[in-house]
């Protein structure tokens, strides 16, 4: 209850303050490149390569990933050839996280990024185990206390994962493949949009992001909902698309990316329009620093990112202080 009364005082508020800034526009005379009316809802925004009303694209978003819910984790597969899975990992493997965490994966409808933390982190405990018996060949009474009183105090360290996705299809794709899997303990699903989180502050250790970022409206909101949530020192991870460092690679590339993935997508998911949309949003996403510069605008710390793939994909990572 707590976190809906919030969620609808900083709907009122973005609203307000909307609505003050297209005042403050049209009595200046400034123009840029958005267009503004005496309606918020004029303002444009680019859906791929196509400029569309604000208000259009959070609707035609949806439907790209309603479409294409039932064959997305193959298409992953096909348009990256199985790379992707790397960089899961290595997200993974830079998040490194321990037991007792709480994350928040945002777009993460298929559960992708959730399955591997859960994981991760069970390894993480069972590595301790183990290191903890070889300890203890010869334990005196103190350590056979002090153990005792680790082992039960690990439930209440229990690792939790959250997975908020705005599209209702994803979810259940991720729900039919956890239940599949039998990864239900630790894990649940939440309807939410990343520009306006159904959380209360302070609630996560880590909040993670991979591929969706560059489909959100307004990404500096989105950022600012992820510094809220997260706890203070809390860190921030994005897993994005980016620009191609290699001169030959990026040409490589951008041939593979319009000529092959919309054919792919004809093929495997019958949505041509869908990854053709999909391509053009990744040429729309801000580059490397320039992103790294909107999260520290945001007003993380420690901002650095990773090219990965020559760059064909960037992780960037900051902190809450």
């Amino acid at each position: 209850m707590a976190a809906s009364m919030r969620l609808l005082v900083r709907r009122a508020i973005r609203l307000t303050h909307r609505n003050i800034n297209v005042t403050t526009a049209g009595a200046s005379g400034q123009t840029g490149c958005c267009c503004f009316s005496d309606a918020a809802g004029d303002r444009s925004t680019h859906f791929g390569f196509e400029t569309v009303p604000e208000t259009e694209k959070a609707k035609r978003v949806y439907k790209v990933f309603e479409n294409v819910a039932q064959k997305y984790d193959v298409m992953n597969d096909a348009m990256s050839l199985g790379v992707h899975r790397l960089w899961k990992d290595m997200l993974l493997h830079v998040m490194h996280p321990q037991p007792g965490v709480r994350l928040l994966d945002v777009a993460g409808g298929t559960g992708d990024i959730a399955f591997r933390f859960l994981e991760y982190v069970r390894s993480q405990q069972e590595r301790q185990r183990r290191r903890a018996t070889r300890s203890m060949q010869t334990p005196s009474w103190q350590d056979i206390s002090d153990n005792y009183s680790n082992e039960n105090g690990e439930e209440s360290k229990e690792s939790r994962a959250v997975v908020c996705d705005i599209n209702k299809e994803m979810l259940k794709v991720g729900k039919q493949k956890a239940d599949s899997m039998g990864m239900g303990t630790g894990l649940s699903w939440v309807v939410g949009d990343a520009e306006e989180l159904p959380f209360d502050d302070n609630q996560f250790d880590i909040y993670s992001i991979a591929f969706g970022i560059r489909n959100v409206t307004h990404i500096e909101q989105a950022l600012q909902e992820a510094l809220r949530v997260l706890k203070p020192g809390g860190r921030f991870m994005c897993l994005e698309f980016s620009k191609v460092t290699n001169p030959v690679l990026a040409r490589l590339y951008d041939a593979y990316s319009f000529q092959m993935i919309p054919v792919l997508g004809e093929v495997i998911a019958g949505d041509w329009k869908s990854y053709q949309y999909l391509v053009e949003s990744i040429r729309k996403f801000p580059d490397q620093e320039e992103f790294k510069g909107m999260i520290e605008d945001a007003g993380f710390y420690c901002v650095q990112y990773y090219n990965l793939t020559g760059g064909v994909v960037a992780l960037h990572s900051g902190f809450k202080l």
